[in-house]
């Protein structure tokens, strides 16, 4: 998936400025993309160039002024492709799996440090998700929002969002348990 398409969905739902749309790519987004402001601020021209958005200027008194973009039917052409295009496979390249990998050879105790972190990271991402499961679905039950509410597709992803988070600390809690436990019954045994 390129950036394009990711961009392109975040804006299904209105329009928004680069800085919103560096929000909503923080806390809406991040469940399955990650991009830093520049990537957007640069992706933005580029669609615009493409004719897949459409950029206007804001006048705002008392601030400078700002541009908003909005998709254009050229850009849902474009996104209503990639949906039908088959899907690629799922990639994931994390340093702190790496880590874990080669922890048999390593001193374990930074490792561990580092997957509490990544761990208190993952429950707070978890506990936005889940915040924003919330606001989505507003008064209405998962189950009735699910078969009737507006735009279900974000609420879909926020989904995936929460479960990947929450396997994520849970796998981290586990392994660095499991090495804390391994350390303290080897304790004085030189490592290999």
């Amino acid at each position: 998936m390129a950036l394009r398409h990711a961009v392109l969905a975040a804006l299904l739902d209105g329009e928004y400025s680069g800085y919103q749309l560096t929000k909503i790519f923080d806390v809406g987004v991040s469940n399955f993309w990650y991009a830093a402001p520049q990537q957007l601020y640069a992706e933005l021209t580029r669609l615009e160039t493409d004719g897949l958005v459409a950029g206007r200027e804001v006048v705002q008194h008392g601030r400078p002024n700002k541009r908003v973009f909005k998709v254009t039917e050229t850009g849902v052409e474009e996104l209503t492709a990639f949906a039908a295009a088959p899907p690629k496979p799922l990639l994931i390249r994390d340093d702190l799996a790496v880590r874990v990998h080669a922890v048999d050879r390593l001193d374990p105790a930074p490792v561990i440090a580092q997957l509490h972190e990544r761990a208190e990271a993952a429950a707070a991402k978890l506990a936005l998700f889940e915040k924003m499961l919330i606001r989505l679905r507003g008064d209405l039950d998962e189950k009735t929002f699910l078969r009737e509410g507006d735009r279900v597709g974000p609420y879909l992803s926020c989904l995936a969002g929460c479960r990947l988070e929450r396997e994520m600390r849970d796998w981290c809690l586990r392994t660095a348990r499991t090495l804390s436990e391994r350390t303290a019954a080897h304790a004085g045994r030189e490592l290999p």
